[in-house]
């Protein structure tokens, strides 16, 4: 072994400070041969092939991956509503912040036309006690008459484009009953029918 002679400048508990240390060789100890690196028991290389074992599922892990298997249709359902209903609401929210600032700036004479307009909506749901088709009709009917008094240039676009809309309706309404009615009259549909078997 070797003999270790320590000399400091100061106090050990003083880390910062610099030491020398001295090595030498025991005088009544017979020489050894020097030791290599890689025979040193620190260095050696384990015998034989390493494998990684993965540690078995614990039971709440295998329920969570249960339950995301059951839940990723809805998930992906769910995020793909998303995606698509974002844009629609941006563009509703964009709308309602216009239609706030239109109102807190409105032109003079707006919330006068606004409450004849509403109350032409109450009086016709006040006389259309009854029938449902009065309810659906009479309301907007009125609202949409007082509506033009003041509004009679918008009033006669919407009419003009509501007009073509609902004879564009009527006619391929009209057309699909004509092609039903047609098939019905084939002769050979009527006899192979159901009911006359």
């Amino acid at each position: 072994m070797f003999k270790v002679i320590q000399r400091s400048v100061g106090p050990a508990s003083l880390s910062l400070l610099t030491f020398r240390v001295y090595a030498s060789p025991k005088k009544d100890s017979p020489h050894k041969t020097s030791v290599k690196v890689n025979e040193l028991s620190l260095y050696s290389v384990p015998e034989g092939q390493s494998k990684y074992l993965e540690e078995p599922r614990t039971p709440l892990e295998e329920s969570i991956s249960h339950l995301r298997r059951y839940c990723e249709p809805y998930t992906s359902w769910c995020q793909e509503m998303y995606s698509q209903t974002k844009p629609r609401m941006q563009s509703l929210v964009q709308w309602g912040l216009g239609s706030y600032e239109y109102l807190q700036n409105a032109p003079p004479g707006f919330f006068p036309r606004l409450r004849v307009i509403g109350f032409a909506g109450i009086v016709g749901l006040l006389l259309a006690r009854g029938s449902k088709i009065k309810k659906l009709v009479y309301p907007p009917g009125f609202m949409g008459l007082a509506a033009s008094l003041y509004y009679p240039q918008q009033a006669i676009v919407f009419v003009q484009v509501s007009g073509e809309k609902l004879y564009d309706w009527g006619l391929r309404g009209y057309i699909v009953v004509e092609d039903l009615w047609k098939n019905f009259q084939k002769p050979g549909n009527v006899k192979n029918s159901p009911g006359n078997k």
